[in-house]
């Protein structure tokens, strides 16, 4: 029976790959979207991976790092097995092909961004860190015995029999159903930054896993909670926006008005370098006073260092090397997702959940940059380990019934949900567009404004600011 029951996991970003290949050798089948797992906010990743690397840094710091910039929301216990684990996980990493930036003498080159006391992040290729990981990754697993790809393919229902999650329903590129049988379900399928008018996410990270998830029973956990990067390049009429990496802050880039003056000087203690929550709405407030700009000129070694920026602005008729670069906040990172252990369990049985899309509590109110791809690294091979050592699920016998993700809004009207997102759920926030937004989500349709509606609600419970959640009403009160 052990060929009717595979491991299935939705997704191939950081996570997915990392629980897939911690599997071994139980076989898996990895589904996701796009073809080879191109295409993922993991694979856009500038800013590299948090690690104590250096000798005089420990993970002790990182974790007080970590629950300072989260607020002190998080998990401590999470965060503090997170920040143990992660040089175990650079270690790994190397282990599976990433090249990381290293100096002459073999030692890694660390560098420093917002919320960190001291320069602990690994980069490999510059500001193309999540590009080598994902690739290093996507090579290991094509090369694995046990796990079989299944690229070009949306899940829109998941399979109930005999009291637990058994399956899930795909539907491909030409509209052809197919149905697969699982010994357990895995959702490793990111964020949720394209519900938003302005992002950092690809399009695909649309929030269906969570939407499917909650569908199934899940709890959901913190959604109320999303992160919003300082520094996204301000290109008009575009929604995904290419990423102006935190690294060149950390490199020394600083944030400037309308006007060339310092935009965080006297904001934060660490200035540039303040935790995101605080930067992103220092910037959006500028934008809305007449915009916000990175003087980068004094940044060197771009092609070395920031290749990926320096193509970016290139392609857009910006030279970072003599011009400010035009930036605005975008919806980068989900602290919220459904509510795990940080064995990824969801309360369903045969559910899980992992990477963005799971919410086990060590981002807090605001995830510490560069913990992300370490999250979904860490967690990935915990969980993978552990769904290699459970029972071996057999196809059950009882009734089966479909768990439906629903139907997708319109094009017009998925635009219009998003700019309502972006101005009532963006970096500051009240109840009376909460609320407005809210109503609006009731009148629509489709999967992606209940999902919406969730969130919403979650922001309207939380009425006082805490990390990324700003509400300006609770600061006028």
């Amino acid at each position: 029976m052990r060929a009717d029951a595979p491991l299935l996991i939705v997704g191939a970003g950081a996570a997915g790959l990392s629980t897939a290949l911690a599997a071994a050798p139980r076989p898996v089948r990895l589904l996701c979207r796009a073809h080879e797992g191109t295409g993922s906010a993991s694979a856009l990743a500038q800013g590299g991976i948090a690690a104590a690397m250096d000798a005089a840094d420990r993970p002790a710091a990182h974790a007080r790092d970590t629950l300072a910039a989260g607020a002190h929301h998080n998990d401590a216990a999470a965060v503090r097995w997170l920040t143990d684990m992660a040089p175990l996980t650079v270690d790994w990493l190397a282990a599976q092909g990433v090249a990381f930036d290293r100096h002459q003498d073999g030692t890694l080159r660390l560098g420093r961004e917002g919320g960190h006391g001291v320069p602990r992040i690994v980069h490999a290729g510059g500001d193309a860190t999540g590009a080598a990981l994902v690739r290093a990754l996507r090579t290991q697993a094509q090369r694995a015995s046990h796990i079989q790809w299944r690229g070009g393919v949306d899940v829109e229902a998941l399979l109930w029999r005999d009291d637990r999650v058994a399956g899930l329903r795909t539907r491909d590129e030409r509209g052809r159903e197919e149905t697969h049988h699982a010994a357990h379900v895995v959702l490793a399928t990111g964020g949720i930054g394209s519900l938003f008018a302005r992002t950092s996410n690809p399009p695909g990270a649309d929030g269906a896993g969570l939407a499917l998830g909650l569908a199934a029973g899940a709890a959901a956990r913190d959604l109320e909670f999303v992160q919003f990067h300082p520094t996204a390049l301000d290109l008009p009429q575009r929604q995904s926006l290419p990423l102006v990496t935190e690294a060149l802050r950390g490199a020394g880039a600083r944030l400037r008005d309308s006007h060339g003056r310092p935009l965080m000087d006297g904001v934060h203690p660490l200035g540039d370098l303040a935790p995101r929550d605080v930067v992103a709405r220092r910037v959006w407030m500028a934008c809305q006073e007449g915009g916000a700009w990175l003087d980068a000129t004094a940044v060197t070694d771009w092609p070395g260092r920031f290749p990926t920026v320096l193509a970016a602005c290139l392609e857009h008729g910006i030279d970072p090397r003599t011009a400010p670069i035009p930036v605005t906040p975008a919806v980068h990172f989900h602290m919220g997702g459904l509510a795990t252990d940080l064995d990824g369990g969801t309360g369903v049985p045969g559910l899980h959940a992992v990477g963005e899309a799971a919410c086990n509590g060590v981002h807090g109110a605001n995830r510490l940059a560069s913990n992300s791809l370490l999250e979904g690294v860490a967690c990935g091979r915990r969980l993978g380990t552990r769904l290699a050592t459970l029972p071996w699920a057999r196809r059950g016998q009882g009734a089966m019934r479909w768990i439906e993700r629903g139907p997708s809004l319109d094009a017009n009207t998925l635009t219009a949900l998003r700019q309502r997102m972006w101005t009532a759920a963006g970096p500051q926030r009240d109840a009376a567009a909460l609320r407005d937004a809210l109503r609006l989500c009731g009148l629509w349709h489709g999967w992606q404004a209940r999902l919406a509606e969730a969130l919403l609600l979650a922001a309207l419970r939380r009425t006082a600011s805490l990390g990324a959640h700003c509400r300006r009403d609770a600061l006028a009160a």
